[in-house]
């Protein structure tokens, strides 16, 4: 009998598929005293163990490259991290083993992150992975990891770490489905990348027996278990539909009667340029550049490091358009040399261009080497700062860049409400916004933007988020400059529609995100992108929102 479960979807797509469940194991080593003599041994093992996982992560990114590069190798820096090891070398130094150490010094670590307020506990999969992936070494055990199949699937799993995600292969994963996760964990940002249909926080899904036809869709959330044929065959040809719609759909983003909206891609280093090409971007709307800075985290990359990766990814986007945001760290990427270690609560301490603004040398390296890397080159640099307050900040960057000779348009980010609400204030120091959506939501809502028991309010349907986008886009236009969204709101094909409703000048995404929302733009003219908008935000809820904005777009 056919039913029907209901999670978050995060990535679009459909699929149809046999389950197969992520391999477990119990990882707990157990509670065993190891001789005096022994410790010395024991706290070898487990560096060397620590060391060898954090190679394998950096060997898998180097793989995978790109955006998933950044995120294991954040990962590999947790493997590395000495206040976690020098706590398990003082456990074992107490008489636990190597494997009893890892795991309890990880298991507090852990804790201390709830105890800080969750801001974190979006990345405790991560560190659980990094922890499982260290024990299992120490045990001589396997690593719980994809199964192994020869023909295609759908994956179910607890939770995917970035370290699983970022290789899986779409030719046999057809999607995948998990029981906790949020919009924007890594595996949800890693699937979008992969152009893999995925829902997450969807209680009870690992429950379903492994083999049992379960059919995703990756837009609306919805997991339907052992569908009827009617069922199958209509989803298998609304799939064929869309699929030959995006085949033919090409060129600029417009609506149906000319308006256009570029649409723009959102990489996270060189690696990620052919996607995004191939995916027809008309330039890049956020390059992040953490990537270069996670190779070391107890200092800066050179100058010269900095010029040679910029300039591989402006060489290929020469006469667009390329958003650079500089270094954002502090948070859930922290960096030795540049953020507080003993903040009580990272995600509103210092971070973001606050971090920059302590160390200017950091900043005007980076603006230098992003100068250098444009000279001689027909690309539309421009440059914006993450976590802008106000118009203090908003001058600051804006000063910064001149005095470092930068020749491109200054701009920021609205990831604070504030900013939001005094955009009219912030565009009298810088030439454009740039909205991230994710980040916006975690700090109007207080809700901690990796965890999955507050997604409903990390909905970018949202009508107060909705709300604070018009402030800024209406403010854009009443300057005359540009307000564009480099969110994972922007790679939501309905709401991509809304967005440029408000105002919105450009929408960024990952490259698999460009031809879903291409297609779909095209088919609504301005005007009937105005009305969803407007409808959109008379509501009281992200899931009316929605509704509302289907109402008027698909009748």
């Amino acid at each position: 009998m056919e039913t029907t479960l209901q999670g978050v979807g995060v990535s679009h797509g459909w699929a149809i598929g046999e389950v197969r469940h992520m391999g477990a194991a119990d990882l707990e080593p157990p509670a065993e005293q190891v001789p005096a003599e022994e410790v010395e041994r024991e706290q070898g093992r487990a560096r060397r163990a620590a060391e060898a996982v954090a190679a394998d992560l950096v060997a898998r990114g180097n793989q995978a490259d790109g955006e998933a590069q950044a995120v294991l190798e954040a990962q590999a820096m947790m493997a590395q991290d000495p206040e976690l090891m020098a706590d398990a070398e003082r456990r074992i130094a107490a008489g636990s083993s190597a494997e009893r150490g890892i795991h309890d010094a990880f298991a507090a670590y852990r804790a201390l992150l709830a105890h800080a307020g969750e801001y974190l506990a979006g990345r405790v999969a991560d560190l659980d992975d990094v922890r499982n992936r260290i024990v299992a070494r120490l045990m001589d055990v396997p690593m719980p990891g994809v199964p192994d199949s020869d023909s295609a699937y759908i994956l179910v799993a607890r939770d995917l770490a970035p370290a699983d995600t970022a290789l899986l292969d779409p030719t046999l994963v057809l999607g995948f489905v998990t029981q906790e996760g949020s919009p924007t964990s890594h595996s949800a940002i890693l699937a979008r990348a992969l152009g893999i249909p995925a829902v997450v926080a969807l209680p009870g899904v690992a429950e379903l027996a492994e083999g049992t036809v379960v059919a995703v869709d990756g837009r609306t959330g919805e997991v339907f278990v052992e569908p009827s044929a009617e069922a199958r065959a209509e989803m298998e040809s609304a799939a064929a539909q869309h699929k030959a719609a995006l085949a033919v759909s090409t060129g600029r983003g417009t609506t149906s009667d000319g308006h256009r909206v570029p649409l723009l891609a959102n990489i996270g280093g060189p690696g990620d340029v052919a996607a995004a090409l191939e995916a027809g971007a008309e330039g890049i709307g956020l390059f992040r550049t953490e990537f270069l800075f996670l190779d070391d985290s107890k200092q800066a990359p050179s100058e010269e490091k900095q010029v040679e990766a910029y300039r591989a990814v402006l060489e290929a986007f020469t006469g667009s358009r390329v958003v650079v945001r500089v270094l954002d760290a502090g948070a859930d990427k922290p960096l030795d040399f540049l953020t507080p270690a003993d903040e009580p609560n990272p995600a509103l301490g210092v971070r973001g261009l606050r971090s920059l603004l302590d160390h200017p040398d950091v900043l005007r390296t980076q603006l230098t080497a992003l100068s250098r890397a444009a000279e001689g080159l027909p690309v539309s640099l421009e440059v914006m700062a993450p976590m802008v307050a106000d118009r203090a900040d908003a001058k600051a960057f804006a000063d910064s860049c001149r005095e470092a000779g930068l020749h491109a348009k200054c701009g920021a980010m609205v990831e604070i409400p504030s900013a939001a609400l005094r955009a009219r204030s912030v565009l009298q120091e810088v030439e454009f916004l740039s909205l991230g959506t994710n980040d916006l939501a975690q700090y109007a809502f207080a809700a901690d933007r990796q965890v999955g028991a507050v997604s409903r309010l990390q909905d970018p349907w949202q009508p107060a988020l909705l709300d604070l986008v018009a402030l800024a886009a209406d403010a854009a236009q009443a300057a005359s400059k540009s307000c564009g969204v480099c969110g994972e709101a922007a790679s939501d094909p309905l709401l991509a529609c809304v967005l440029t409703g408000l105002g919105v000048t450009s929408l960024s995404m990952g490259a698999a995100s460009i031809p879903y929302v291409r297609a779909t733009l095209a088919k609504y003219t301005l005007a009937q992108c105005r009305r969803a908008a407007s409808a959109a935000r008379s509501t009281d809820s992200a899931d009316e929102a929605r509704r509302m904005a289907q109402t008027v777009l698909f009748d």
